[in-house]
């Protein structure tokens, strides 16, 4: 062992520098003078370094002046213990060493902490009973045989089971009989007892002993005196008192009086007193440590007695006994675990889920009974949480589903001892409420109309809903949308981005996809739904109507204050035959509005007052502009052009039948564009050129014709007049009614002139006996 301590100590002065300070040691308490605690090493090549102990914490002599030594090349210093060392971990266990190295003008100060380790094993006997003069005590002759005389205490020794006897000779005639010590190191007085011995002093070496082989010896030195010439008395042999637990050390409890002269006073038991002490000269009892009822054991009585006598004669004494009721003091509040409950909750816990069970323990009582109060610092709702005794429990449905509903508790429970004075305790609550996303986004179905030849821009919107909080945090998404359309993922804007054809698809009916965000304490926990969005495509027309035919050209008789229908204006789209409605409008040629159109029909309007009344025929070029009308606005249209020829009707003119003439259609040419410059191709030259050709060799084949017909209609006059005549004389056709009717009549050409009135006949009407002059060209007639 010694070599090994060498060994260690050379490692030290080696690695060992003064810039380790400060140093921590432990020394065991069996460790003797000359003891090295610690060495140091030291370069110091310039100047003759200095090491010095500057002070020792507590005060004692049991370390030396620290030594310096060179040794190749380095300074080494340690530190030793003296010959009057001592050490005891019970009496103290920490020491401080302030040290100071020298080197020149180099001076560092660092200190040195000594911890004095228990050691069980060693037994050291301490005080005046190990001194060369011995522990001295003086005894009254009249002492009861077999009487505590003195307690011998040694620390360590109860815990180690140490063994004490007495070595001396205690032979007669000189002892009465001998002393004995018991392992509770109780010195009693023979059984013989000591009177007549008063004088004598009696000298016992006294040796202990542990189970380990460690040993030590002391002397007691029991002087034995006369019997007391006076008495000493209390004034009550018993005496009670009561003291509250919560006294502090120091603090007087009670003062005993006992008669006699220069009295001190002593507690005979306990011995050693744990709790109290006594003034020896006057007789004060203070308590020494604090009464805890409720961590140390039989406190709530102690039994003490106390002992006076005279100081020059120490036999003469007296006894008290002094019970101390100790009394419960409620002086510590309850303590609970944990100090601080909190929790995190989803907000679909269920009613009556258990958050926190509180465990509180009173200190000044172990089985106390404590209230328990629920206090409310920040609640939006006081009845969510509920405290059944200890156990904290959630009372109400939680909701994070309204604005500010998901908050965090801020609570206290209020523990309570039944002590006196009432001692509280609180314990704060933190309750967070995390939100849940529970239900999935939902939206209404929507129909939007959209014009086919629309151009891209916004639709509509889509509007999805979530009832969880915050609301309506949805994103839109298209699924299997075709490429025309597009749903803005934030706002659910329904966006065209390309043409569309009524022919082609009328309807789409498109799904939305909605998911939702930012509406769990989990980021990544989402839900969904989804609505369906029509769209209907509004037709529109691609092309201009076309009318058959596309120019008429008629000729009507009228009468004073009569509407007729002129012509029908026929009208379609070839190439989308399922558009059957148009609108008519006359936009040119309808001077003193005397034409109007119901629908397709052209009426002719004659009222009875308005403009002069035309004596001679006129024309009319109307421009009648066709377009297509529906659900959609129209915007191609066409122009139909009806040349109406119209002759008035008068009393004088002659009767005649209606005769239609077929005439060949003229083509017109309708220029709808106009160009500055216009230079047509050579086919369509070509084209022009031979059109005309064979409409000059038409119109010539038809004079032709009409040459033939007006010779023969010369070579026979009579035959018409006849016609005429019989056709009146039956009234099938002659009567006045019917030249009222004024039929329409259509003519190979525009007259430019009344045809010649010249009469060549005469006759008389069968139904009304009126005579008649008619043309018996003609037919007209005139009445006489």
């Amino acid at each position: 062992m010694v070599l090994l301590r060498l060994l260690v100590l050379l490692f030290a002065l080696v690695v060992t520098d003064l810039h380790s300070l400060p140093w921590f040691i432990n020394v065991s308490e069996s460790q003797g003078p000359g003891t090295i605690l610690q060495s140091f090493s030291f370069n110091c090549s310039s100047h003759t370094p200095t090491l010095e102990l500057l002070d020792v914490q507590p005060a004692t002599t049991f370390f030396n002046r620290p030594s310096l030594a060179r040794w190749q090349g380095i300074y080494v210093g340690k530190v030793t213990l003296s010959s009057s060392a001592r050490l005891d971990a019970l009496m103290v266990n920490h020491y401080k060493l302030q040290l100071r190295f020298t080197c020149g003008n180099y001076v560092m100060e660092g200190p040195l902490f000594v911890d004095v380790q228990r050691d069980p094993g060693h037994i050291q006997c301490a005080g005046q009973f190990a001194s060369q003069a011995g522990e001295m005590i003086q005894v009254p002759e009249t002492v009861t045989p077999g009487a505590r005389l003195y307690t011998l205490l040694l620390p360590g020794l109860e815990s180690q089971g140490a063994q004490m006897s007495i070595i001396s000779v205690q032979d007669p005639p000189y002892f009465p009989g001998p002393f004995s010590i018991n392992e509770q190191g109780w010195l009693q007085a023979p059984s013989q007892g000591l009177k007549g011995q008063a004088g004598k002093v009696f000298q016992l070496q006294i040796s202990v002993s542990s189970g380990q082989g460690q040993s030590c010896q002391g002397m007691v030195m029991v002087k034995v005196l006369s019997a007391p010439s006076s008495q000493v008395s209390f004034l009550e042999q018993a005496q009670n008192i009561t003291i509250p637990e919560n006294l502090v050390p120091g603090s007087e409890v009670v003062q005993v009086h006992a008669r006699g002269s220069d009295l001190r006073y002593e507690i005979l038991s306990p011995m050693p007193s744990p709790f109290f002490a006594i003034g020896q000269a006057d007789g004060v009892v203070r308590s020494i440590a604090p009464l805890d009822l409720a961590r140390t054991a039989g406190t709530a009585v102690i039994r003490l007695q106390v002992k006076a006598f005279e100081r020059l004669r120490p036999w003469a004494i007296a006894k008290l006994d002094l019970t101390v009721n100790v009394q419960l003091v409620n002086q510590w509040p309850p303590r609970c675990l944990p100090a601080l409950l909190m929790s995190q909750i989803p907000e679909t816990v269920p009613v009556g889920t258990v958050l926190h069970t509180l465990t509180c323990t009173d200190p000044d009582s172990a089985g106390a009974t404590f209230d328990y109060q629920l206090l409310f610092h920040s609640p939006p709702n006081p009845n969510s949480l509920c405290l059944h005794n200890r156990v904290l429990e959630v009372n109400a449905t939680l909701d994070c589903d309204t604005p500010g509903a998901c908050f965090q508790y801020a609570a206290s429970i209020l523990v309570l001892d039944g002590g006196q004075p009432q001692m509280t305790t609180e314990v704060p609550i933190l309750v967070m409420v995390t939100p849940v996303n529970e239900f999935s986004p939902v939206c209404a179905p929507r129909t939007f109309r959209v014009r086919e030849d629309a151009e891209p821009h916004t639709i509509g919107s889509v509007v999805g809903t979530d009832m969880d909080y915050p609301h309506d945090s949805v994103e839109y998404y298209t699924s299997g949308w075709p490429a025309i359309f597009a749903v803005d993922r934030l706002s659910g804007e329904v966006h065209l981005l390309g043409p569309l054809d009524y022919e082609q698809q009328r309807l789409y009916r498109l799904t939305v996809l909605l998911i939702d965000h930012g509406q769990d304490w989990d980021p990544t926990c989402h839900r969904s739904g989804s609505c369906t969005i029509t769209i209907e495509v509004e037709d529109v027309n691609d092309y201009a109507p076309e009318c058959e035919p596309s120019f008429q050209e008629l000729t009507i008789y009228t009468s004073l204050g009569r509407s007729m229908e002129v012509t029908k204006v026929s009208c379609r789209i070839p190439q989308e035959p399922q558009r059957l409605a148009f609108s008519y409008n006359i936009v040119g040629g309808n001077s003193q509005s005397r034409f109007s159109l119901q629908g397709a029909i052209l009426v002719h309007n004659d009222p009875a007052l308005g403009p002069p009344w035309p004596e001679q025929p006129r024309t009319y070029e109307l421009l009648i502009c066709v377009a297509d009308a529906g659900p959609s606005i129209s915007h191609l249209s066409t122009t139909a052009t009806i040349i109406v020829h119209l002759v008035p009707w008068k009393a004088s003119t002659v009767a005649t039948s209606t005769h239609r003439a077929t005439v060949p259609s003229m083509i017109p040419l309708l220029v709808t564009d106009m160009e500055a410059f216009w230079q047509p191709e050579p086919w369509f030259v070509v084209v022009l050129t031979a059109t005309g050709t064979l409409l000059l060799l038409a119109l010539g084949w038809l004079l032709c014709k009409l040459l033939q017909g007006l010779a023969q209609l010369l070579q026979e006059p009579s035959k018409p007049a006849q016609a005429l005549l019989l056709n009146s004389i039956q009234g099938t056709k002659g009567s006045i009614e019917g030249f009222v009717e004024a039929p329409r009549m259509e003519m190979s050409q525009a007259p430019s002139s009344v045809i010649s009135l010249h009469f060549d006949g005469r006759a008389q009407d069968s139904r009304t006996g009126r005579d008649y002059l008619f043309n018996t060209r003609t037919g007209t007639r005139r009445w006489l």
